[in-house]
């Protein structure tokens, strides 16, 4: 659910492909069959995910902290080789690459659902984001040289419809596997269509390359992957040890790295990271709001399907459906946000959409526990919706417009990994603040209960669960009863202040927009 909307720029990076030579009439539909389901298996997978956290959490055994990384796994690997993922296929042959991600990500999907311990899942779904990170560009960039100008905006209408679709019906589909197989056929349903993506590609997608693409950043991926990932490492094992020497050191060595990266982008001729597009105020501006929005979107709807799921009591296909007017308005609403964008500039919708959105993560604080979806949840994924459907558009227009039209694909391609960072950080740092808040609300809570010194001490091992915690053995009816009680209300707790921040994170996002995106009309 964290990835319920595609990243922005997907657009920008299309158009910015050169068609030298445009595919054959025939070849055109085998194209976008291809790119749409190879896409549509990536985003269907990272949408279906976080409705089985909850499950996996209880069949595998595992803490938040595990099932965090089973997320961060596949984003880590995702956001540091996007970049690079789209270089590849520009040298090697955009066909080449776009399958081997497709075959990677089928091979890592297998792994996943036979996976017997949740540090095989976590290492399988890292594979799997190497396997994105080759899928996604590629996809976009097949498009782009496949279709002339004229021809790319029916294309892209296409393309994203069907991704609207996915996002509506993935969630839904993966909860129902869950109910109805095993958690394992979400990740096993992905064969049957990488084989068919794999059977079009080679068959129909015609080759292509860029002669003039310039050299791989393969020191940036690396440290990339290196410092984001350290960071990430720390971040989740605070949790459960606390902020030890290791884990402090995990971070400070992380930071190190990070800005060794962009050290060493600044003194390369051909950075993965351009920084000097960052010279536009818009385009900094932008991103800015992009890291703020999308990290307040990742990172609180991260923490959703537990509360769905694990203290409301709904279903997994239930909870899957809970998201689905999400990328419905978005479907319906982002011609019209387009339009916006065209009569008043950029800069309005974006201080309106995340101004709006912030209003719905704020609704998300008022539901207790119990109550009717349509009261509770509903309202607060309406608004949501209607704010992010207000601000994508634009978003992708102020990106595009605020850099010069040779460096557009490489400030849409920076900006597509700037969303994916803001949600893979956001749920570590969130993940810290949940379970601190989780943690004082229940010791609260649980203080004129009055508990055993062992089932204190039960209970303690239990808390890195959060609303998984077990109830110690032993108790009465009415005293486990209470606890159970108390368990849930705390989770409560803890989510309203996930969603408090994300609303302090949209509003910023708003006041960036404000203050740094340019009056002008695009």
């Amino acid at each position: 659910m964290a990835h319920i909307i595609k990243p922005p720029c997907d657009e920008g990076v299309i158009r910015s492909q050169p068609c030298a030579a445009p595919c054959r009439r025939d070849a055109r539909v085998w194209v976008l069959v291809a790119t749409i389901l190879g896409s549509s298996m990536a985003f269907i997978d990272s949408t279906v995910v976080n409705v089985a956290l909850p499950t996996l959490q209880t069949d595998l055994k595992a803490t938040v902290a595990d099932v965090q990384w089973v997320v961060e796994s596949y984003a880590l690997f995702v956001a540091a080789l996007i970049l690079v993922g789209g270089s590849l296929g520009d040298h090697f042959g955009r066909r080449r690459i776009f399958g081997l991600g497709v075959a990677l990500f089928a091979v890592a999907s297998a792994w996943c659902g036979l996976a017997p311990t949740i540090g095989q899942l976590i290492v399988a779904r890292g594979v799997q984001g190497v396997g994105g990170a080759l899928l996604i560009p590629g996809s976009l960039a097949i498009i782009g040289a496949a279709f002339t100008d004229d021809q790319r905006g029916r294309a892209i209408g296409l393309w994203s419809g069907f991704t609207a679709i996915t996002a509506a019906v993935g969630p839904v589909l993966g909860g129902w596997l869950i109910e109805t197989f095993s958690w394992r056929w979400i990740f096993l349903i992905n064969l049957p269509f990488a084989a068919i993506v794999l059977a079009i590609t080679l068959w129909r997608v015609p080759e292509s390359r860029d002669p003039e693409a310039s050299r791989l950043d393969w020191w940036g991926a690396l440290l990339a992957i290196v410092g984001l990932g350290s960071i990430v490492y720390g971040l989740l094992e605070s949790t459960n040890v606390g902020f030890n020497a290791v884990v402090i050191g995990a971070i400070v060595f992380g930071m190190l790295i990070v800005g060794l990266f962009f050290w060493v982008e600044s003194r390369l001729t051909s950075p993965m990271l351009p920084l000097s597009l960052f010279r536009s105020r818009t385009f900094s501006g932008a991103n800015l709001l992009t890291l703020l929005l999308y990290a307040a979107l990742g990172g609180a709807l991260f923490f959703l399907p537990f509360n769905l799921i694990q203290v409301q009591g709904y279903s997994a296909t239930a909870a899957g459906a809970a998201l689905v007017p999400f990328p419905i308005i978005m479907f319906f609403l982002s011609r019209w946000s387009g339009r916006l964008v065209d009569r008043y500039g950029a800069r309005l919708p974006l201080i309106a959409g995340p101004a709006i959105a912030a209003v719905g993560f704020g609704l998300m604080t008022l539901p207790g526990i119990g109550g009717s979806y349509w009261t509770t949840f509903f309202p607060a994924v309406v608004v949501l919706g209607l704010g992010m459907a207000i601000c994508v558009a634009p978003l992708t227009t102020a990106v595009m417009n605020a850099v010069n039209v040779r460096y557009v694909g490489a400030a849409s391609g920076v900006n597509n990994a700037v969303s994916r960072i803001a949600s893979l950080l956001a749920i570590a740092l969130l993940g810290i603040v949940m379970l601190n808040r989780f943690t004082q609300s229940l010791n609260q809570r649980i203080a004129p209960l009055q508990l055993a010194a062992d089932a204190q001490q039960f209970l303690e091992s239990q808390r890195v669960n959060l609303a998984a915690a077990a109830v110690p053995p032993g108790l009465s009816t009415e005293v486990a009863a209470a606890l159970k009680n108390a368990i849930a209300t705390a989770f409560v707790d803890g989510f309203r202040l996930v969603m408090g921040i994300a609303v302090g994170l949209a509003v910023t996002s708003a006041i960036t927009a404000a203050l740094m995106i340019e009056r002008r009309r695009t």
